[in-house]
């Protein structure tokens, strides 16, 4: 009975030793600790009553504004996503979802989005769920994929480049990685 035990401490320690090999492939991503990796930024275009609703008003908290919201106010939207600030450059995707303020200030909210993207070599959706602050930057993890972002993992930081005018601009600023498992699904 010792040895048997004495055999099994032995051979589970010689597992936790062995370290996995990654196999190489010709991708023109980065590879973080194995994965591999995209680094890219679009910027979101919101337009009041444009590309955004409100569809509940909120009960308590100061008036709307470019920053602000009642809170417990809804608020739904379906933005372009352009390459560039200028809201006349290319639109490469679209970002739709809705926010539910959840602050009495009225900066901060819960947020849920599917953004769309037709860019370069990559077609599909990401999924983002958090916290969002109308005035400083903020993260969203991803919580999933769709076409070329399936099994996609990683996060995008939302930050607003200009709060002024009907129509408002965010930087979006993607970090997104893929699993060792997940194969490109137009390949």
């Amino acid at each position: 009975m010792y040895s048997y035990t004495l055999l099994l401490i032995v051979t589970v320690l010689l597992l936790l030793t062995i370290k996995p090999t990654n196999s190489t492939s010709s991708s023109k991503h980065h590879h973080h600790h194995g994965l591999r990796s995209l680094h890219f930024s679009l910027f979101q275009h919101e337009t009041v009553n444009g590309t955004g609703f409100f569809i509940v008003n909120g009960v308590k908290g100061p008036g709307i504004t470019q920053t602000t919201m009642p809170f417990g106010t809804i608020y739904v939207f379906n933005d372009p996503m352009t390459t560039t600030p200028n809201p006349s450059s290319k639109v490469v995707g679209f970002a739709e979802g809705n926010s539910i303020t959840s602050s009495f200030d009225g900066l901060r909210s819960v947020s849920v989005a599917k953004i769309t993207l037709n860019i370069k070599q990559h077609k599909g959706s990401i999924s983002i769920v958090g916290g969002t602050h109308n005035t400083k930057p903020s993260d969203h993890p991803v919580v999933g994929g769709t076409g070329d972002f399936l099994f996609v993992q990683g996060y995008v930081t939302s930050s607003p480049v200009d709060l002024k005018g009907l129509t408002v601009v965010y930087k979006i600023e993607f970090h997104l990685y893929w699993p060792p498992y997940a194969t490109k699904a137009s390949s």
